[in-house]
């Protein structure tokens, strides 16, 4: 017997997937692919677009319809964005250790920011002083801004008779 709706030399449609995996991040798959992949840290809207392009995939479509040979070239993609995007996008450029340009994405990039932050604090640099007292680094004031721990009250005089 054949089910209903189905021809007899077709095969089931893969379904809708509303978790998706890509590189390390679970992204909704209901968003379209230009939307999901800002999601991921490392990726924003000028990056996810120029690298659908460059894909060829359309942007539109929901990130759930895609089967996983597309989502394998989305991967593929990102893994090789230093490759396919032009220096001054990059986000790691002229890397401290190697001197390459990278472009770092998710994990990878928490990673490596929190290392820097490190170098600095173990440099005693006056960035990794600051980072380590739990101050802004940028030179923002501090008179009136980033100000945490106990408050002091104002005391009210007695009313006296």
């Amino acid at each position: 017997m054949q089910e209903k709706g189905k021809e007899k030399g077709e095969t089931k449609k893969e379904e809708f997937k509303h978790l998706v995996r890509v590189s390390g991040v679970v992204l909704d798959g209901n968003l379209d692919i230009a939307r999901a992949l800002t999601r991921i840290k490392g990726i924003g809207p000028t990056i996810s677009s120029s690298l659908i392009k460059a894909i060829g995939i359309k942007p539109n479509i929901k990130l759930g319809n895609l089967d996983d040979s597309e989502i394998e070239k989305i991967e593929s993609g990102i893994k090789d964005l230093d490759k396919k995007l032009p220096e001054w996008m990059l986000n790691r450029r002229r890397d401290r250790y190697t001197g390459e340009n990278l472009h770092l994405v998710g994990p990878d990039l928490e990673m490596a920011n929190r290392e820097d932050i490190n170098l600095q604090k173990r440099l005693k640099s006056y960035r990794g002083i600051r980072h380590s007292m739990g101050l802004p680094v940028r030179g923002q004031r501090t008179r009136t801004s980033f100000r945490h721990g106990v408050t002091v009250g104002v005391k009210r005089k007695k009313v006296g008779r």
